[in-house]
């Protein structure tokens, strides 16, 4: 018998050695720690389909991961004679018909086994394995023979799928599964066992492969033809005819035109070029590309429709994205593009690769806005995942843009239509250390027309791949489901009919809420890098440059308050400490080093000083709270915590709408509290008698990291008095509020030249449009019937508050510009 199964593992070692000499797979979830196994318990793997060559594949990933083996007997008494299993078995083959996968007996052995054994626990391990990942049917016979799908493969296609696929195979271990909490229950009936579990190891590899391949996709001209055809887009080729006095013919062939511009037609053959093509580009530019919390997208991804929302700050979103989730066994998702970029080589390309596009307006064309909403409901229904921007365009500041409600609100539509496939909302942070358009963004910010995209801008782009661009961060935030934002807007959405045209009167507060969620979890979700520690304490100080060893410690503290009351868990911090940072800010070219026998000097010189505002941007909400609570100690030694707790509070709504940050404002005076007693553990602020809080003494190193800490988000509380000292200026109900965010902006652009600040979203129009708004929307200002903004008393008393913020200075030039007097 042992004679016999050494030569038996002898050939199965030869033919596993012989298929490696073929076979590359691309691997997941292959470690102890990935898979939180319990090292006193046995493990066993289970494979769905019996299949020599899925046994050797997985044999070959458990030998090279170092895991518990899968070719040894089960480590247990009397148990099975192995330490994997299959599932099923086919019955028929070459010459019989194929008929139902039935049980295998290694698997009803490991059930009796389980049964017989109440003590005993096994951890059973499903892993899943794709030849080849194909996301498309098409026409073609040699592809759906040869393409790994949903259908099951005989051993005639099996042999050919390796032979095609095999360079590109996919191996994906998923979490264990505790054998005796699955049988538990069942302890009297050996049926009833088999039968739970294999619905359960059923199920697993069901969510897997929807994960991995995605739903069943027709073929592209059959779904544009369906759009066509559809009732809504039948109506608005109705309505168009009458309205313009166009023959329907005409009209029906304009939407079908519409429909072929927007569709996308994801090819297999395209994203695998891309991913190889990819690698190369990321290899070359980057410094490696760190992927947090990827796991979320796995779970989600197996049961409901994935709709990724990233931060929008390059053009290299969107491949990035697809290119992780794909080198992580998910399927790519179709990418909602602007109309900009289908452009000759480019688009076709684009939208073979996913994309489908979009033009930047449908105001004005019923027909097409039709249409466009007919292809993401058969988006969603059908259960594809899909990507958009919510903030539309790419942020020149590096801030998260307010979002835009259009693709949001067509979703929420779909959804409401048929809700039978959930829709799970993936928030998704992209964090550079170099953005690729920086110095791009500075020319639009100084007043530069933005350059409109082409071909040949793509060639000038292709020049900058010598450069490099440091690390990148993709990071996946806390999911949303859709119908729990449905259930706290409007609680019974379910019980109410829709149909394409209807638009419930609350739809507005649903897109609204869930757009803010949205972006405050994209923003939970932040990675911290060194460029943007290193910008953030440097564009605190006033020269912009500092002592190296002075910096190296505040950067280090900085870090340590981040670490002490962590924003979210999703947040991500850098390795390291400040004097690697400062290392590496200056291997990236953004900070120069001035020599001095005292101790160096660390600066931020000429175009940089702007350019690292952005980095800056990218984590000031981390640092918002216990930036604003040290404001309040510029011109004042010490406050009441009362005081304190009250002024953060009334200036946290307009930060929380500006920098979606997560706290609802029912729980900002809790958060602003622990913040106060964080600041005094580390020495910033010092508890005084009769529960005042004090500053560090002048001079003294404690109230410089106070002071360049109150820099981090001054600036912003400063934007806000000068449109307060505006509004005063002109009196209640003597100016609109266009007119106000006109004079605001004009201000803030003097104030700017006349203090050399260095951030150019200082004189953004868009934020003191959104800060009125806020005003409006929180009863401070209102609106009379001729448009003007109208304030009681209490407006005056927050604005007189301005003196423990704004220095003496600042005071000065914004009393004498809006003749305020002194």
């Amino acid at each position: 018998m042992r004679l016999y199964q050494g030569i038996r593992s002898l050939i199965l070692t030869l033919f596993r050695k012989i298929l490696f000499i073929w076979v590359r797979t691309d691997v997941s979830g292959n470690s102890v720690e990935a898979l939180a196994l319990d090292p006193d318990k046995p493990v066993c793997y289970v494979l769905q389909y019996s299949s020599l060559s899925s046994r050797l594949v997985l044999e070959q990933e458990v030998i090279r991961a170092g895991l518990p083996g899968a070719s040894e007997a089960l480590p247990v008494k009397n148990g099975p004679s192995h330490s994997f299993f299959f599932l099923y078995r086919r019955i028929g083959g070459f010459f019989r018909g194929r008929q139902a996968p039935a049980p295998t007996n290694e698997f009803q052995a490991l059930v009796r086994y389980g049964l017989e054994h109440p003590d005993q626990d096994v951890q059973i391990v499903p892993v899943s394995l794709f030849w080849g990942r194909s996301p498309d049917k098409e026409k073609s016979l040699v592809k759906l023979l040869l393409s790994d799908t949903w259908s099951i493969a005989g051993r005639l296609q099996k042999l050919l799928i390796i032979m095609v696929h095999g360079r590109n195979t996919y191996v994906q271990f998923n979490q264990p599964l505790s054998l005796k909490q699955v049988i538990d229950e069942y302890r009297h009936s050996e049926e009833r066992a088999n039968r739970k579990l294999a619905r359960i190891l059923r199920t697993y590899f069901r969510r897997v492969r929807q994960a991995v391949l995605g739903p069943d996709l027709s073929h592209r001209r059959t779904l544009v033809a369906g759009l066509v055809r559809t009732q809504a887009v039948k109506e608005a080729i109705r309505e168009t005819a009458a309205r313009d006095d166009i023959p329907p013919e005409k009209v029906r062939a304009k939407a079908y035109k519409y429909a072929d511009e927007i569709a996308a037609s994801m090819s297999v053959v395209t994203i695998r070029f891309m991913e190889v093509l990819l690698s190369w580009l990321w290899n070359r530019i980057y410094n490696g590309i760190a992927i947090n919390n990827i796991r979320v997208v796995k779970e989600v991804a197996q049961d409901n429709a994935v709709v990724y929302v990233p931060c929008h700050r390059s053009h290299i979103d969107y491949l990035l994205l697809s290119y992780v989730l794909y080198k992580n066994g998910l399927m790519p998702p179709h990418i909602a593009a602007g109309i900009n970029l289908n452009m000759p080589i480019v688009g076709p390309i684009l939208r073979r690769g996913g994309a489908f596009f979009m033009r930047r307006s449908f105001k004005d064309n019923p027909l097409y806005a039709t249409v466009f909403n007919e292809y993401m409901h058969v988006m969603f229904s059908r259960g594809y995942s899909v990507e958009y921007f919510i903030e539309g365009g790419r942020s020149r500041t590096g801030r998260m843009l307010q979002p835009r409600p259009g693709m949001l609100a067509m979703t929420v539509r779909s959804f409401l239509r048929d809700h039978r496939k959930p829709i799970v909302f993936v928030p998704v942070y992209i964090g550079y250390e170099k953005v690729m358009e920086g110095r791009s963004y500075l020319g639009e910010l100084r007043g530069k027309k933005k350059e409109k995209e082409s071909v040949f801008g793509l060639a000038k782009t292709v020049r900058k791949l010598s450069n490099s661009f440091g690390r990148v961060s993709v990071n996946f935030g806390e999911a949303i489901h859709l119908s729990e934002v449905l259930d706290d807007v409007h609680g019974s959405w379910r019980d109410e009919a829709y149909d394409a045209e209807y638009r419930p009167k609350w739809l507005n507060s649903a897109v609204s809420e869930l757009s803010f969620r949205v972006a405050s979890n994209i923003n939970a979700s932040v990675a911290v890098n060194p460029i943007g520690m290193a910008a953030t304490v440097l564009l605190g100080t006033e020269r912009l440059a500092m002592d190296e060893g002075q910096l190296i410690r505040l950067m280090d503290q900085y870090a340590a308050l981040l670490k002490a009351f962590p924003y979210a868990e999703t947040v991500t911090l850098p390795e390291g400490s400040g004097k690697d940072w400062i290392a590496y800010c200056e291997g990236m070219g953004l900070v120069t080093r001035q020599p001095q026998k005292l101790g160096d000097i660390i600066a931020l010189e000429g175009s940089n000083a702007i350019l690292m505002t952005y980095y800056r941007n990218n984590i000031q909400h981390l640092f918002a709270l216990p930036s604003l609570i040290a404001s309040l100690f510029e011109n004042k030694d010490s406050l009441g915590r009362d005081k304190i707790v009250f002024l953060a509070s009334v200036a946290y709504p307009y930060l929380q709408s500006e920098l979606f940050l997560k706290y609802q404002p029912d729980e900002a005076r809790k958060v602003i509290n622990q913040w106060i007693d964080v600041l005094i553990e580390h020495d910033l602020l010092k508890p005084l008698d009769d529960d005042r809080i004090g500053r560090p003494e002048e001079g003294t190193e404690a109230m410089l990291r106070l002071r360049v800490l109150s820099r981090f988000i001054i600036q912003t509380v400063e934007r806000y008095h000068i449109a307060l000292g505006i509004l005063r200026k002109y009196g209640s109900g003597k100016i609109s509020a266009a007119e106000l965010e006109e004079q605001s902006a004009l201000l803030a652009e003097r104030m700017s030249i006349l203090f050399g600040l260095n951030a150019p979203e200082f004189f953004d129009k868009s934020l003191f449009r959104n800060f009125i708004a806020n005003m409006q929307n929180n009863g401070v200002i209102t609106t009379d019937d001729n448009g003007l903004l109208c304030y009681g008393e209490g407006l005056d008393e927050v604005a007189d508050d301005a003196r423990l913020v704004l220095s003496v200075e600042k005071r000065q030039a914004i009393q004498q510009v809006t003749m305020l007097g002194a």
